[in-house]
Protein backbone atom coordinates (compact mmCIF):
# COMPACT_ATOMS: atom_id res chain seq x y z
CA UNK A 1 0.00 0.00 0.00
CA UNK A 2 1.23 3.39 -1.10
CA UNK A 3 0.55 6.33 1.45
CA UNK A 4 1.73 9.59 0.77
CA UNK A 5 1.74 12.28 3.44
CA UNK A 6 -0.02 15.76 2.01
CA UNK A 7 2.90 17.99 1.80
CA UNK A 8 5.16 15.41 0.53
CA UNK A 9 2.53 15.03 -2.57
CA UNK A 10 2.42 18.50 -2.34
CA UNK A 11 6.09 19.10 -2.85
CA UNK A 12 5.87 16.44 -5.53
CA UNK A 13 3.42 18.53 -7.76
CA UNK A 14 5.38 21.55 -7.38
CA UNK A 15 8.64 19.87 -8.75
CA UNK A 16 6.67 18.36 -11.41
CA UNK A 17 4.90 21.45 -12.24
CA UNK A 18 8.43 23.34 -12.49
CA UNK A 19 10.13 20.44 -14.68
CA UNK A 20 7.20 21.16 -17.06
CA UNK A 21 7.84 24.52 -16.91
CA UNK A 22 11.35 24.86 -17.32
CA UNK A 23 11.75 22.71 -20.17
CA UNK A 24 9.04 24.34 -21.91
CA UNK A 25 10.74 27.54 -21.80
CA UNK A 26 13.82 26.18 -22.74
CA UNK A 27 12.42 24.77 -26.08
CA UNK A 28 10.67 28.19 -26.66
CA UNK A 29 7.40 26.70 -26.37
CA UNK A 30 4.13 29.12 -25.18
CA UNK A 31 1.27 27.65 -22.89
CA UNK A 32 -0.91 27.85 -25.29
CA UNK A 33 0.99 26.03 -27.52
CA UNK A 34 1.70 23.23 -24.93
CA UNK A 35 -1.70 22.78 -24.27
CA UNK A 36 -2.92 22.57 -28.39
CA UNK A 37 0.00 19.99 -28.83
CA UNK A 38 -0.99 18.04 -25.85
CA UNK A 39 -4.22 18.26 -26.39
CA UNK A 40 -5.00 19.47 -22.78
CA UNK A 41 -6.71 22.64 -21.93
CA UNK A 42 -4.29 25.98 -21.22
CA UNK A 43 -5.92 26.08 -18.05
CA UNK A 44 -4.52 22.65 -16.32
CA UNK A 45 -1.58 23.16 -17.88
CA UNK A 46 -1.19 26.97 -16.02
CA UNK A 47 -2.32 25.07 -13.09
CA UNK A 48 -0.16 22.08 -13.51
CA UNK A 49 2.86 24.70 -13.72
CA UNK A 50 1.79 26.49 -10.62
CA UNK A 51 1.78 23.13 -8.60
CA UNK A 52 -1.92 23.69 -8.22
CA UNK A 53 -2.99 20.65 -10.47
CA UNK A 54 -3.18 16.81 -9.82
CA UNK A 55 -2.72 15.48 -12.89
CA UNK A 56 -3.75 12.05 -14.02
CA UNK A 57 -0.85 10.01 -15.56
CA UNK A 58 -2.16 10.41 -19.14
CA UNK A 59 -2.30 14.02 -19.40
CA UNK A 60 1.56 13.70 -17.50
CA UNK A 61 2.43 11.66 -20.74
CA UNK A 62 0.68 13.95 -22.72
CA UNK A 63 2.93 16.93 -21.72
CA UNK A 64 6.28 14.45 -21.36
CA UNK A 65 5.92 13.26 -24.79
CA UNK A 66 5.40 16.54 -26.49
CA UNK A 67 8.66 18.22 -24.00
CA UNK A 68 10.24 15.73 -24.97
CA UNK A 69 10.57 13.73 -21.05
CA UNK A 70 9.48 10.59 -19.78
CA UNK A 71 7.90 9.15 -16.71
CA UNK A 72 9.73 6.77 -14.81
CA UNK A 73 9.08 4.95 -11.54
CA UNK A 74 11.67 3.57 -9.84
CA UNK A 75 12.21 1.59 -6.24
CA UNK A 76 13.21 3.95 -3.64
CA UNK A 77 16.49 3.06 -2.27
CA UNK A 78 16.01 2.45 1.21
CA UNK A 79 18.70 2.99 4.33
CA UNK A 80 19.44 1.26 6.70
Amino acid sequence: MLVLLKNHTIMQLIEIGQTIKERRKNLKITQPDLAEMAGISLNTVYKIERGKANPTINVLNKLASVLGLELKLEVKQIKL
